[in-house]
C-alpha cells in the first residue's frame, strides 16, 4: 500500500522541481523530504530520483508515479471537499493570496468577516503578484488567489481552476500636480506622448499591459522608472519624475503634489478569484468567496 504523505511529497517535488522547493511548499525540512522519498523508493522497489547536476530529476518511474500521485491527491481533495460539504461546517484552514492593491483594498474586510462569522476557520493570507498567485493555487500552496487582467488584455484561466468575477476596477492617469493636463476633467493617453512613464517591474503582466496599451494608441512608451508598489510610483510622480496608470482599488491617500485624471477611453482591471475546481465544494472556500463579494459591495 502506497503511503499518501509520501505520494504528496513526490507530487511536491514534481511541481516545484527541486527538493528545496518541495520542502518550502510542504513547510518541512529538506531532510524530511529526502527521507520520505527514500522510503517511497523502498516501497515501490524502483529508483524514482536520479542526480542531475547539483539537484535531482525524476526517473521514468518517478514521472509515472508522480502523474498517478497528482491524480490520487486530486481525488483525495475532492473527497475531502464532499465530506466538508456534507458536514456543512466552515472549519479547518484556508490559505489566501492576492496582488498588493487587492490585499490592501479587500483583505482587511474579508479577514475580519471570516473571523467573526466562522471562528473555527483558520485563515492564512499573503501578498503576491497574479502570476504567482495562479501558480500557487495550481501547485496547492494556496486555496484561493485574487488575481487580475485588463479589459483589453485578458489572461486565460488555466484548466483545472474555477473562477468568479469580483469587480471591475477603473484606473486613472496619475501625474504631477503642475502637469499641463492636471486640471482637465478627462484625458486621452495620446496626450502623454512626450512624458516619461513610471511602470511596474519588467516581466510583470501589468508592465506588459502598459506597453501593449500605449503602443496600441500609437505611442512608444518612455519607461523611465519601474516600481512594484503603487505608493512608490505615486511618490516618484509627486517628485515630478513621470506619469503612471493608477488603479482605484486599494489606492489609499494620494500624496500631495499628485493629480489623478480619468481617461476618456476607460481603462479597467478585471479582478477575480481562482481556486482548484476539485476544492470548489468546500464550505470554507464558499464562505471566502462570499466574504470577498461582500467586501466588494462595501462603499
Amino acid at each position: 500500500m502506497l503511503n499518501l504523505e509520501r505520494l504528496r511529497t513526490l507530487d511536491a517535488l514534481a511541481r516545484h522541481g527541486s527538493v528545496s522547493g518541495a520542502a518550502d511548499g510542504l513547510h518541512v525540512t529538506t531532510s524530511a523530504v529526502s527521507q520520505q522519498l527514500a522510503k517511497l523508493e523502498r516501497e515501490v522497489g524502483q529508483r524514482l530520483l536520479a542526480k542531475h547536476g547539483r539537484g535531482v530529476r525524476l526517473t521514468d518511474a518517478g514521472r509515472l508515479l508522480a502523474d498517478h500521485a497528482a491524480h490520487i491527491l486530486s481525488q483525495v481533495e475532492l473527497a475531502q471537499a464532499d465530506i466538508d460539504a456534507q458536514r456543512g461546517q466552515v472549519v479547518g484552514e484556508v490559505r489566501l493570496g492576492a496582488f498588493p492593491t487587492a490585499a490592501r483594498g479587500l483583505f482587511p474586510a474579508v479577514l475580519t468577516a471570516l473571523r467573526a462569522d466562522h471562528p473555527e476557520l483558520r485563515v492564512r493570507s499573503c501578498e503576491l503578484e497574479p502570476e504567482d498567485g495562479i501558480r500557487s493555487v495550481i501547485r496547492g500552496d494556496l486555496d484561493l488567489a485574487v488575481v487580475l487582467d485588463w479589459s483589453n488584455k485578458r489572461r486565460p484561466v488555466p484548466g483545472g481552476l474555477a473562477h468568479t468575477h469580483l469587480l471591475d476596477d477603473e484606473a486613472d492617469v496619475a501625474m504631477p500636480a503642475g502637469h499641463p493636463l492636471a486640471d482637465r476633467a478627462e484625458v486621452d493617453l495620446e496626450e502623454f506622448a512626450d512624458d516619461d512613464w513610471v511602470s511596474w517591474p519588467e516581466g510583470e503582466f501589468c508592465h506588459e499591459w502598459l506597453l501593449f496599451t500605449l503602443r496600441s494608441r500609437g505611442l512608444e512608451p518612455r519607461i523611465a522608472h519601474q516600481a512594484a508598489e503603487h505608493h512608490t510610483q505615486l511618490a516618484l510622480i509627486a517628485a515630478g519624475l513621470g506619469v503612471a496608470v493608477a488603479p482605484r482599488l486599494g489606492r489609499g491617500p494620494v500624496p500631495e503634489g499628485v493629480a489623478l485624471v480619468p481617461v476618456r477611453q476607460l481603462m479597467r482591471r478585471h479582478v477575480y478569484a481562482v481556486w482548484r475546481t476539485d476544492a470548489g465544494r468546500r464550505p470554507s472556500l464558499r464562505a471566502t468567496v462570499d466574504a470577498l463579494r461582500a467586501a466588494v459591495r462595501q462603499p
